[in-house]
Parts: C-alpha cells; structure tokens; sequence
C-alpha cells in the first residue's frame, strides 16, 4: 500500500515511543508503512481532521475511533 499521506506530520510516527524503539517500530511497519486505512490515527485525521486527533491515540486503538468521531473522547 506504500506510506502514510499523513506520515510527515504524524506525531506516532515522529518518536511518539521513544522509550519503547520495537513496539514502535512495528506499529510502524504495520501500519504507517502498511495498511494505514485502518490505522486510528488516520481514520480521526480524515474524519475530523489532524487537529482532532489525540496525542495518546496510538496507531493500533481502532475501539477508540467509534466515540471520537461522536464526539465522545477519551
């Protein structure tokens, strides 16, 4: 599928998990790198827009996408 469009400005993927380099890099490669049309974080971006998203929400939280985009954040 090839990289994020969102990559460049993706907080995730701009050392969200420093402390955490082989989680991150596989969230990484599973998604920013991989199918991003199921990661959350893009999922928000596209709905709402970038300023919508959560700095917690992580790549593979799709259970979380539902209340965000009805305004029900956590």
């Amino acid at each position: 599928m090839g990289d994020c469009e969102l990559l460049r400005d993706c907080m995730f993927f701009n050392d969200r998990l420093k402390n955490m380099p082989v989680f991150s890099e596989r969230l990484k490669e599973e998604f920013c790198r991989g199918d991003y049309s199921k990661c959350a974080r893009y999922l928000v971006a596209k709905a709402l827009g970038r300023d919508k998203v959560p700095d917690n929400l992580f790549p593979n939280q799709s259970e979380r996408v539902a209340d965000l985009l009805n305004g029900k954040a956590t």
